[in-house]
């Protein structure tokens, strides 16, 4: 997968983000379907969240507008076309749905859901299946860890309080500041590659 592009980026190296109406950051459109998806994962909360198989996808002139109980997101085709085109997972240039701190947890639980599934995988390695869904959390982990480190400002070592403007987001930033470092991204970006990279290797065999 390609290094993610820096869109949205000012002159002065901090993040030029759209207003919701409300003052804050966040509004706007998705870039592809996954980053809908994970965006009605992150809003809609419940005992069961897989937006994709729940949520209710409908044609409009400009695209499509994917909704799940109250809330609803429009992907433009033009942006789920580019994202396919680039094999770039959750869409060309930076969120304006999802801010860093829900990034890092949104990686944290591809990579959680990975490792766990690749204990029970190792076990018995028969299942096409489970061995195709490990691969793609540990690329959407990977892909997320990308996603939080394009909101870092250039030249700057960690991320503003200002790059938070969800509630999630923020609480995440503000119990652990450390995690949303460029270092600390940056290592998070390297393990989850790593750890798709090893995947990979270890059960080339078994092919």
């Amino acid at each position: 997968m390609p290094e993610p592009e820096r869109n949205g980026v000012d002159e002065q190296g901090g993040l030029s983000r759209p207003d919701d109406g409300s003052g804050g950051y966040g509004g706007g459109s998705a870039r592809s379907l996954v980053e809908a998806y994970v965006y009605l994962d992150l809003t809609v909360l419940g005992e069961e969240r897989n937006a994709a198989e729940h949520a209710v996808l409908t044609e409009e002139e400009d695209g499509w507008r994917v909704r799940l109980d109250d809330a609803e997101v429009l992907v433009p085709y033009a942006a789920e076309e580019e994202a396919r085109r680039e094999d770039l997972t959750f869409g060309f240039g930076v969120s304006e749905l999802i801010d860093p701190g829900q990034w890092v947890l949104v990686g944290a639980t591809y990579a959680r859901r990975a490792l766990e599934a690749a204990f029970f995988f190792a076990a018995d390695p028969s299942s096409d299946e489970r061995y195709e869904e490990i691969v793609t959390d540990w690329r959407f982990a990977a892909d997320a860890a990308a996603e939080a480190l394009m909101f870092v400002p250039d030249g700057a070592d960690a991320l503003p309080p200002v790059s938070f403007w969800t509630e999630m987001g923020r609480e995440a930033y503000e119990s652990e500041p450390a995690r949303f470092t460029r270092a600390r991204l940056e290592d998070d970006l390297v393990y989850y590659r790593a750890a798709l990279d090893d995947f990979l290797r270890l059960h080339a065999e078994d092919d």
